[in-house]
């Protein structure tokens, strides 16, 4: 298939300036949001395709993006019947016509300007692909949906990630959020992997970087995400992330990067110093003093955030940042035993 894909990148006519892939599966909640954002944007809608890959959903997904289709004709129903997320941006890839490709989550939204700035940006650079940061929008308005989004965007929650704490001015990077693409990048670097079913948009931009494409992280590209809105929601979605940041060695040599390490060295420390505390009080004692040093900083941490945004907030704060560390670094540490039990079975 990717040969074949490529081919077709080579050989399809560009026709339009920009194609919007999107890919999903039971998202009637979100995708309407989505493509509105979209039919609001100022860019020429002449000069716009947008195709929406969908994993046969059935939840009425699939009628409600057929509305949009019969009513404007550069939105595009295309069937993913593999169901997974590097399948359908790869099946996208090969349907477009455009001269630059972007690739969207029916979770996100995309401000007024963002495909304009996205193709200014890309044309007074020159940048392979340029994005920019992530506004995190609460999945609904109750207290705990708040603490999530705030979660999800604050560096103690998820580190140096440029594009969801922020940025001063434009920078090179590793990668970013729904990426923008020239088309001539998926030859340089070929398509998605399709065995990574998470992860695989950071495994392609390292790729791309590695083969000398470079990645612009820009301020004036804005665009927004529906964050999870329950504790069940946010630990499944950061235990998946950070089991794929390690199983996906098996199928990548570079599946991230270091800093998503993080929570794994974190949660092992923890569980091995705690494990080996019968042994020696040193390890007890190490063992206290990193539990004790996380605690405080996630009791500083949510006591600033609630004074500023509501006191309210505190106790759901408080349990959400353990739940999104602990879920990635046990989903890290449940990868790599994935991974080193695949490989004991290929020796």
């Amino acid at each position: 298939m990717k040969s074949t894909v490529n081919c077709l990148i080579k050989a399809m006519e560009k026709t339009k300036t920009v194609c919007i892939i999107i890919p999903c599966r039971n998202e009637a909640r979100f995708i309407h949001k989505c493509l509105d954002s979209i039919i609001e944007n100022s860019f020429s809608q002449e000069a716009l395709e947008v195709l929406v890959l969908d994993g046969m959903s059935e939840d009425g997904t699939r009628d409600l993006v057929r509305q949009y289709e019969r009513k404007y004709p550069f939105i595009r129903l295309i069937d993913n019947h593999e169901k997974t997320t590097p399948v359908a941006m790869n099946l996208g890839i090969a349907n477009s016509r455009a001269k630059y490709i972007t690739i969207l989550s029916s979770h996100s939204k995309i401000a007024g300007d963002f495909i304009e700035s996205c193709v200014r940006t890309m044309e007074d650079s020159d940048a392979d692909c340029v994005g920019g940061p992530i506004m995190t929008v609460p999945g609904d308005n109750g207290l705990l949906a708040r603490s999530i989004g705030k979660v999800l965007s604050h560096r103690f929650g998820v580190g140096n990630s440029h594009f969801r704490t922020g940025l001063s001015g434009p920078r090179f990077v590793d990668t970013v959020p729904f990426g923008f693409y020239k088309a001539e990048a998926f030859e340089k670097a070929g398509l998605f992997n399709e065995d990574l079913t998470r992860n695989q948009d950071i495994e392609f931009n390292l790729r791309l970087k590695s083969r000398g494409g470079k990645l612009l992280l820009h301020p004036g590209i804005k665009s927004y995400y529906n964050a999870r809105h329950t504790l069940s929601g946010l630990a499944g979605n950061g235990f998946l992330n950070g089991y794929w940041v390690i199983y996906g060695l098996r199928y990548a040599r570079q599946a991230f990067s270091i800093r998503h390490l993080v929570p794994f060295f974190f949660v092992f420390a923890l569980a091995l110093s705690g494990a080996l505390s019968a042994l020696h009080a040193l390890f007890g004692l190490a063992f206290l003093a990193a539990a004790g040093t996380y605690m405080l900083a996630d009791l500083f941490v949510s006591a600033r955030i609630s004074m500023a945004g509501g006191k309210r907030l505190f106790p759901f704060l408080l349990i959400s940042f353990p739940v999104l560390h602990f879920s990635y670094g046990l989903g890290s540490v449940w990868g790599l035993m994935k991974l080193a039990a695949w490989k004991a079975i290929k020796t």
